[in-house]
């Protein structure tokens, strides 16, 4: 799974609402140095804001007008604008990633705080009721629809939030919550509600939800499993 470091947060500055509205407390994780993009563990070469954003908007359709795509963007800048070492100069920028931010949660229905940890060619399909917690992971090329949750599942626990992996499809109005794993190419039926983990092309359902079955391995997959060839059919 690719990762996505954030950068530092400046003193008095949270990482986003998650599920429940609260921050996590700082800790020494933060300390990261910033990166300006993504940082992939296939050693790829690292992305630009503008090239982010144009990789988001393919994705999107080639649509600028869909509310998911706008998110995505916002988002994008939100993480961006951490890298910006003056304060002086990162303030104005925090103050229109602020009013963005809300406006896409007030007017669109979706949450998407910069502190989530978004890979690349992420999808949000359509808008209204969407709320991704502030410690949540999504990986590259994966689709969340309306009314998705990802969440923390106590609060005893509010800082746990889930994990998906590459290529997950979540369907309209899944709820996905605590600190659970979902596999590379799982999918999530509509509605359903997960506490646990999903291995990779799982596919589950209902509430709570229970793997029914399992996608088909990809080309990629046969090929990663057997780079010689041997072993295959």
């Amino acid at each position: 799974m690719s990762e996505i470091v954030l950068p530092p947060l400046p003193p008095g500055e949270g990482r986003g609402e998650g599920a429940l509205g609260v921050n996590p407390p700082p800790s020494s994780e933060h300390t990261l140095p910033p990166p300006a993009t993504l940082v992939s563990s296939r050693g790829e070469r690292e992305q630009s804001l503008r090239e982010q954003i144009k990789e988001d908007y393919i994705a999107h359709g080639r649509d600028w007008t869909k509310p998911g795509f706008r998110a995505v963007a916002v988002h994008r800048f939100g993480v961006w604008r951490m890298t910006v070492r003056s304060k002086l100069l990162r303030a104005p920028l925090s103050m229109i990633y602020r009013h963005l931010y809300r406006k896409c949660r007030n007017h669109y229905g979706i949450e998407l705080p910069y502190s989530a940890r978004i890979g690349r060619r992420v999808v949000i399909e359509h808008q209204g009721a969407i709320v991704i917690h502030g410690n949540s992971e999504i990986d590259d090329d994966s689709i969340i629809r309306q009314s998705v949750t990802l969440g923390n599942k106590s609060l005893d626990k509010p800082f746990d939030a889930p994990k998906l992996g590459k290529r997950v499809n979540v369907g309209a109005g899944a709820k996905i919550l605590g600190a659970v794993v979902i596999g590379d190419d799982a999918t999530i039926g509509a509605n359903a509600v997960i506490v646990k983990n999903v291995p990779a092309r799982g596919i589950a359902v209902g509430i709570p939800g229970q793997i029914v079955g399992f996608s088909p391995a990809s080309a990629s997959d046969s090929l990663t499993a057997s780079p010689s060839g041997k072993g295959q059919g």
